[in-house]
């Protein structure tokens, strides 16, 4: 398991491109027939993806978490940004279809992650947080998400957002998730932006074309920085900063935070003329 600390909007306002990549982005989640794992100091949630081939992929224990078993002390959030596949917790098998989600709860000792066509994989992307009480391993497939109509096609920002894991929707400690779908001929995410200093934010970027890439934007308002991200790479955000983005083409993006508290609206907006 990969490891990533915490980074001051001091420490990050002098990196290089170079230096903005190897702290906030992680460039290769979905590996064929591995699980992948990423362990950020931010609230210490874990980013990860699992593609399982023709055998089922069983959820790591990494020594350094110190426990028996991985969700002894945490929660995990599964997504499916690939082909139908199941997903099996302590005996019990949960079907899930292409952006179907599975919330796993604390206490869950066996987790297997099957492809029904290893030629067509699952791909399931991974978020998991520490948890202090056990909430029921529960399922939402996309048709039953909570979706919210936002923006305009004026501001080129017109998107709906599934809601999965939040206060009024999938119970847990404290991970909230959810899918983010650009609608035709637009192309800004989040905008306009906010910060939210009591939680951290990940994003996944998927369905994006070959050869097309997003410009995500972060850092502090007033001390801004680009990143390039290619489809199917993920970044992280730090409460202090803000985390939006541009495509230069089609694409869909997955949300989720840990921190203070489960609230989806919990953020401090930032006016576009605040923006340097």
């Amino acid at each position: 398991m990969t490891q990533l600390y915490a980074i001051s909007p001091r420490e990050a306002a002098g990196m290089s491109t170079t230096e903005l990549r190897e702290n906030f982005l992680i460039e290769r989640l979905f590996v064929a027939g591995d699980i992948t794992l990423t362990y950020t100091h931010y609230d210490r949630m874990i980013v990860g993806g699992a593609q399982p081939g023709t055998a089922p992929l069983a959820l790591p224990c990494p020594a350094n978490l110190k426990v028996d078993y991985f969700l002894e002390r945490r929660e995990l959030g599964a997504l499916n940004v690939g082909e139908p596949g199941q997903i099996t917790v302590d005996g019990e098998t949960y079907e899930l279809d292409h952006q179907d989600c599975l919330y796993i709860g604390q206490g869950s000792r066996q987790v297997e992650f099957v492809s029904h066509d290893a030629n067509k994989p699952a791909k399931y992307y991974l978020l998991s947080a520490p948890a202090h009480h056990a909430y029921p391993t529960t399922r939402l497939t996309r048709a039953e998400a909570t979706p919210v109509e936002m923006g305009t096609l004026e501001a080129a920002n017109q998107r709906t957002i599934n809601k999965y894991i939040y206060a009024e929707g999938i119970q847990s400690c404290q991970l909230v998730m959810g899918l983010t779908q650009l609608k035709p001929g637009n192309v800004w995410n989040t905008m306009p932006a906010h910060v939210h200093d009591r939680r951290m934010e990940a994003y996944l970027y998927f369905n994006l074309a070959e050869g097309q890439r997003v410009l995500h934007l972060m850092g502090e308002p007033q001390e801004t920085r680009p990143l390039w991200v290619s489809n199917e790479q993920a970044i992280l955000s730090p409460p202090w900063s803000i985390h939006t983005g541009c495509g230069t083409g089609s694409y869909a993006f997955i949300w989720g935070m840990a921190g203070e508290n489960r609230e989806y609206t919990d953020m401090d907006a930032v006016a576009m003329t605040d923006l340097r």
